[in-house]
């Protein structure tokens, strides 16, 4: 059952949409009704809402006005609207569909089935996201233990081998994973959340946007500043203040390893 809400500063379009979700779509559940997107955010910030069926041209402030609050909330968005010179702009608002008034009902009930398996699949990643976090906490409790690591990539996850790291960079709010085979996985994660996960006797940040694999360090010189040479290659610069902090770890994994 998808919880909606309807928002439409007429009263016609408001109560003709409810009738005709009431009467052919019963896996949707009505929480709320609003006249503008000011009534539309107190619903968002009350309710849970997993579907929103939107009209755009109101007064005041427009539906696609909304959106910023919707994204917040992770509800679906259907548009409902009598001026089809939206379109573009509400697929650009990653609308799961549109509608033109008068709704026609067979429209309706696939944008319904639209937004239902939409929201599936949404669950579905958030039990993957959780499954993934507590797994990472069991991790975390024996952090040296971690050989892997799952990172969400563009058509589902990756499973990648800590060992096949070469180093990890920051891109504004990304971080940017470089790999022994060349490749790089782009994750929508600041470097600093990695920086807490991956095992510290293994991974250092040597900069603000850079995080080595010590494993794959071949050389490090003080030339114009401390550089670290990785084994392909690469050569990254080590910032002042960390300086210190590499020269102890450095040593403390080349004297645990030549060990074994």
């Amino acid at each position: 059952m998808l919880k909606a809400i309807i928002v439409d500063d007429e009263e016609f379009a408001r109560s003709s949409l409810y009738f005709l979700l009431q009467e052919n779509c019963p896996d949707i559940h009505i929480s709320g009704i609003a006249k503008s997107v000011k009534e539309a955010r107190t619903l968002l910030a009350t309710h849970v809402v997993d579907l929103i069926f939107l009209d755009i041209a109101m007064p005041g402030e427009n539906g696609f006005e909304l959106i910023p609050d919707v994204q917040q909330s992770n509800a679906t968005v259907i548009f409902t609207t009598a001026y089809d010179q939206y379109a573009l702009k509400a697929i650009k608002a990653n609308a799961i569909d549109y509608l033109l008034k008068p709704i026609d009902i067979d429209d309706l009930k696939d944008a319904v089935s639209k937004a239902s398996k939409h929201h599936k699949l949404s669950q579905l990643d958030k039990q993957i996201r959780t499954e993934s976090l507590k797994n990472l906490e069991n991790d975390l409790n024996n952090q040296q233990n971690i050989n892997k690591i799952t990172l969400p990539a563009s058509q589902g996850y990756r499973v990648v081998e800590l060992d096949d790291i070469l180093h990890i960079e920051a891109d504004s709010n990304y971080s940017v994973f470089n790999l022994v085979n060349k490749e790089k996985i782009t994750v929508s994660k600041v470097l600093k959340d990695f920086e807490e996960i991956l095992p510290e006797n293994r991974f250092l940040r040597i900069h603000k946007s850079s995080i080595v694999n010590l494993a794959h360090v071949k050389e490090y010189y003080n030339k114009n500043g401390l550089t670290v040479a990785l084994q392909n290659g690469e050569t990254i610069a080590v910032s002042r203040r960390r300086a210190s902090d590499f020269y102890e770890k450095i040593k403390s994994y080349t004297i645990k390893n030549s060990d074994k």
